[in-house]
């Protein structure tokens, strides 16, 4: 409606009391639909508002979607303790050795201070001191010489066989099988690095396609071994789960782990719910206690227990609390964080549970914490499927209807207080793709899973990783499965 002029406003009030009211009418329809398209847009507005406060301290995002402003804050309490190492820590120095490599000896030939010559002089003593230092590396060729006789008897032609895996005229050895599989798949390296490194380090440039092969080879032969993997996971009471994308062929697909103090498992698949978890079929046979973020394709499986991550409740709380300045979501972010200690506590003091009185206090703020969440966030109307909630009130309604999966810590000490692990187990596998971009194809990626399967479990058993890579390329690997599970 345009502005009315003085004249159009008194030729309406000449007109009589009916045109009055027809333009105080219009007026009323005109701001209210202002008002509307001002509440739309207000809306708008705190969404992108709450979007633009969104970072990896107090939401789901990755780190490395955060803006290049220094974030200062942190989940992380402060300490009274001084940055470095701590009193009584053990110390990292080099020390000498009782046997050295090599000795060399340097001589005393002549008196500093009269000149006579020293060099028949008996020696006092000895002061040592110790280089530790890389000798010169090459590639060391070995030449296998098959003795070829001919029978003086019968005339047949005999040849001596050649050592189990020598099958060429040449060929690489496991020992540097083993390293470029280390360099790509434990440190992460894309191929061509892998081929500059291998060059300087030990004069042989080894192209793309071989280096593959390698990866190829250690695939194959990882086939039994990671599966052994799988059924320790499977065996074990408590079990932390997680799944994130993974591009392969220019495309979206996902990565899923299962991961133990002991043991880790990952697999790649097209799909990121139920249908990829069938397949890896861990969940599915699994009896013990899953921990895991909200994702609605886990609680599918009952046959186990759940454990919700509280370190994403605690992400969102902040959130609540900084963005829409709600107080309940502190009060309940204190209060998990309290009933973390307290286990803590127990722990160190060697008890096995919670007092019940003690348990129940906690169970009882926490009702008094929703409650009065609700009261700020009221759900009005809870069938109706296609109403839009809000942050706040998606995260009372879990906090509700998944107590026990999101207390479980505080009820079995065997249960984390979150998901960390499986986060720690996956975050290298993101790393890899920064490095290296996508994979080609997703034969790639499937071995790459399964190389890091191993790698990672005897990462976790203290094994060297080397020496149990060269037991796979030497077609013998070392069985991590036989490690007692924790």
């Amino acid at each position: 409606m345009q502005k009315l002029t003085r004249e159009q406003i008194r030729s309406v009030y000449d007109a009589g009391p009916e045109a009055v009211i027809s333009l105080i009418e219009q007026s009323i329809e005109a701001n209210e639909m202002l008002v509307q398209q001002v509440i739309l847009l207000q809306t708008r507005v705190n969404e992108l508002e709450q979007q633009i406060a969104q970072n990896s301290r107090n939401s789901h995002k990755p780190p490395s979607s955060d803006v290049l402003k220094k974030q200062t804050r942190s989940l992380r309490k402060k300490r009274k303790r001084k940055a470095g190492g701590q009193k009584g820590h053990k110390g990292q120095t080099l020390k000498q050795v009782a046997k050295p490599d090599k000795a060399v000896k340097c001589f005393v030939s002549q008196c500093k201070a009269c000149e006579k010559a020293l060099v028949n002089t008996k020696v006092k003593r000895y002061e040592k001191r110790q280089v530790f230092d890389i000798p010169p590396v090459s590639l060391q060729v070995t030449e296998y010489q098959a003795e070829i006789k001919d029978c003086p008897h019968c005339q047949t032609t005999n040849k001596a066989s050649f050592p189990q895996g020598v099958t060429q005229p040449t060929q690489y050895g496991s020992g540097i099988k083993e390293r470029a599989v280390y360099l790509m798949n434990q440190h992460l390296l894309p191929y061509e690095r892998t081929t500059e490194i291998i060059a300087d380090f030990y004069g042989r440039k080894i192209s793309a396609g071989t280096l593959y092969h390698f990866n190829q080879v250690c695939f194959e032969a990882l086939k039994e071994p990671v599966e052994k993997i799988k059924e320790q996971i499977i065996a074990s009471d408590v079990v932390n789960f997680d799944e994130s994308g993974l591009r392969a062929e220019k495309r979206l697909k996902w990565l899923h782990s299962a991961s133990t103090p002991t043991f880790t498992f990952y697999m790649f698949h097209q799909k990121r719910g139920s249908v990829a978890m069938d397949e890896a079929n861990i969940l599915p046979q699994f009896k013990g206690t899953a921990i895991h973020d909200h994702l609605k394709s886990y609680f599918k499986y009952d046959n186990c227990q759940h454990g919700l991550c509280n370190t994403h409740h605690l992400r969102e709380f902040i959130f609540i609390f900084e963005c829409e300045k709600q107080q309940w979501a502190k009060q309940m972010n204190d209060l998990l964080l309290e009933i973390k200690q307290s286990v803590d506590q127990a722990k160190i003091n060697g008890h096995t549970h919670l007092a019940r009185s003690q348990i129940e206090s906690f169970e009882r703020r926490y009702e008094i914490i929703l409650d009065e969440g609700f009261h700020l966030n009221p759900d009005r109307d809870p069938k109706r499927k296609r109403k839009k909630r809000t942050k706040a009130q998606n995260l009372l309604i879990r906090l509700r209807d998944f107590r026990e999966p999101t207390l479980a810590f505080m009820n079995d000490f065997s249960v984390p207080f979150d998901n960390n692990l499986a986060e720690r187990d996956i975050r290298m596998i993101k790393v890899k793709q920064k490095i290296s971009g996508c994979f080609r194809k997703d034969l790639g990626a499937e071995m790459f899973c399964r190389i890091r399967s191993y790698i990672s479990t005897a990462k976790k058993q203290g094994r060297n990783i080397s020496y149990v890579l060269q037991s796979v390329m030497d077609g013998n690997p070392v069985n991590l499965s036989q490690t007692a599970l924790k």
